[in-house]
C-alpha cells in the first residue's frame, strides 16, 4: 500500500510549459505517472507532450478531476501558485520549487491548513510510489516497489540511500523528499504516522540533517507511537557551528540543531543511527533479523 500518490493520483503541473515542467512532465509521464493537466496562464489550448494546457488549476480540476499538483514555478511566484492549487481543492501539493521567501511560506500555511491542502516542499525532489506513481524529479530506476518506507530531507541523500536499500534487495512502498526549508510542509512525524498505519511498510527509513529539532519530535513520536523499526542517518555531522551547510534549515545556531543532538535523541528512542549511509540496510538486516 502506498501513502499519498499512487495509480488513482491525477496529477496537474503548475508550469508545464517552462524548461524544467516540459522535462519533468516527460519523466513523469514514462514513469507511468497519471498526468491529466498542465496550467500556464494565457496558454490554455496548447498541449504538452499530450497534456492539455489550462489557464488556471480550478479549469484544471473542473475538466479532468485532478487530485494533486506539483510546482514547477519560479520562487516569486510558487506560493500563489500553491494557493491556488488549495482553493482549487488540490489535496496534495508538491513544491520542487526552491527559494521561496520564509514570509511567503508563513504567509500561505494557514490557508493551507484551513483548505485540507497537504504541502510536500518546497524545495524538494518529490514523492514516488514505486511502479505506481512518481511526482516529482526524482531518478525512477533506482526505486524498487518493496515494503520499506523512506523519508528525507536531503535529496541526493534520498538518491543514494535508495539506491543502496535496492541493491540490498529492500524494495520501498513509498519514498518522499521533503525538503530542508527552514518551513515546509507534512515532514518526519506526519509522514511516520503515514507509514506506521500503512499495513505493507514493516520499517521506516528517516534521513535527516542539522538544523531545527524536526528529527528530535521525530524521535519522541517514534519512542511513543510506533511500532515499527526504523533506522536514521544524519548528515552534517562536522559541520561547525553558524555555518549553513546546504539546505536553508541546515544551520547549528545557538549550540542546538547539532548532528550529536539529533543522534542521541535517536538512541533515547531506540532507533540506530548509521554512521555512514552504506550501513542503513546492514542496520536494516540486524533489526528485521534478515541473514
Amino acid at each position: 500500500m502506498s501513502i499519498l500518490v499512487n495509480k488513482n493520483t491525477k496529477l496537474v503541473v503548475q508550469g508545464i510549459t517552462g524548461r524544467d515542467g516540459k522535462f519533468h512532465t516527460n519523466k513523469m509521464k514514462d514513469y507511468g505517472t497519471n498526468v491529466v493537466a498542465g496550467v500556464s496562464p494565457g496558454k490554455e489550448g496548447h498541449i504538452v507532450d499530450g497534456v492539455p494546457v489550462f489557464n488556471s488549476v480550478a479549469a484544471a480540476v473542473q475538466a479532468t478531476g485532478a487530485n494533486t499538483s506539483i510546482i514547477f514555478v519560479p520562487a516569486a511566484f510558487a506560493a500563489d501558485a500553491i494557493l491556488e492549487a488549495s482553493d482549487a481543492g488540490i489535496e496534495l501539493v508538491i513544491a520542487i520549487s526552491e527559494g521561496l521567501p520564509i514570509q511567503d511560506m508563513i504567509r500561505i500555511t494557514p490557508f493551507l491548513k484551513l483548505n485540507g491542502t497537504f504541502l510536500i516542499g518546497p524545495n524538494c525532489p518529490g514523492i514516488i510510489t514505486p511502479d505506481e506513481s512518481l511526482v516529482g524529479i526524482l531518478p525512477g530506476n533506482i526505486f524498487k516497489k518493496g515494503n520499506i518506507g523512506f523519508i528525507s530531507r536531503s535529496g541526493t541523500l534520498t538518491y543514494e540511500v535508495v539506491n543502496l536499500l535496492t541493491l540490498n534487495d529492500f524494495g520501498q512502498t513509498t519514498c518522499v523528499g521533503i525538503g530542508g526549508d527552514p518551513i515546509a510542509g507534512l515532514y518526519f512525524v506526519d509522514l511516520l504516522e503515514r507509514f506506521e498505519n500503512d499495513p505493507e511498510t514493516i520499517a521506516v527509513v528517516v534521513i535527516g540533517e542539522i538544523g531545527g529539532d524536526a528529527e528530535e519530535h521525530a524521535a519522541l513520536f517514534i519512542a511513543e507511537k510506533m511500532t515499527k523499526p526504523v533506522v536514521a542517518f544524519i548528515a552534517g555531522q562536522t559541520a561547525p557551528l553558524g555555518k549553513r551547510m546546504g539546505h536553508a534549515g541546515a544551520i547549528i545556531s545557538s549550540g542546538s540543531g547539532t548532528a550529536a543532538e539529533k543522534i542521541a535523541a535517536f538512541n533515547k528512542a531506540g532507533v540506530p543511527v548509521a554512521k555512514e549511509p552504506n550501513e542503513i540496510p546492514i542496520l536494516l538486516k540486524k533489526l528485521l533479523k534478515i541473514n
